[in-house]
């Protein structure tokens, strides 16, 4: 699994805003898994004393293939290995953290995210899922509309989602139609 768990810096680690934005952005992918409803995974986060919901999402290995990288980030946070490919998104996204969770993120080492993601069809039974395995991030899931997503995820990666809900939601119907 990547590293990417919350990290506690050495106390007083700081970093200004000018040396944030010289830092990269770490890459990433991110999964929008379609049931035969044509509605998306969507799951709690459990370390976030907010009511954050997010869809599967994580860091690229080095070396390691972005589709690869997908099909490992679904099975540790879902347990999901039973879906296939729909879609890639044609561009990477990127997300900003706020100035303050940089230097407790990712060893203060990236500003934020740039991730390649993919929207897939769950092939599986729903007894397949499982959040509660070794790599555990969630404390709950559902299925949505992915319309409406981005109004659950924390603010600062609204604009990533809204963009992910206009990459792949003509998708919707046509999973639901069974023509996708």
């Amino acid at each position: 699994m990547t590293s990417n768990s919350p990290y506690t810096p050495e106390p007083g680690f700081t970093l200004s805003p000018e040396e944030i934005e010289q830092l990269p952005y770490r890459p990433g992918v991110g999964v929008v898994l379609f049931n035969g409803d044509g509605q998306v995974f969507t799951a709690q986060r459990s370390d976030m004393v907010s009511d954050a919901w997010q869809m599967p999402q994580g860091g690229i290995d080095p070396d390691e293939d972005p589709k690869a990288a997908m099909f490992r980030e679904l099975e540790e946070e879902t347990g999901v290995v039973n879906a296939e490919i729909l879609a890639e998104s044609r561009h990477w996204l990127s997300y900003d953290l706020p100035h303050d969770l940089v230097p407790k993120m990712w060893r203060g080492r990236y500003r934020g995210q740039t991730q390649k993601w993919y929207a897939l069809r769950f092939l599986g039974e729903e007894r397949e899922i499982d959040i509660g395995g070794p790599h555990a991030e969630f404390s709950n899931w559902t299925w949505r509309p992915l319309s409406e997503v981005p109004q659950l995820i924390v603010p600062f990666k609204r604009a990533l989602y809204d963009q992910v809900v206009a990459e792949f939601g003509h998708l919707e119907d046509l999973v639901r139609k069974g023509v996708a």
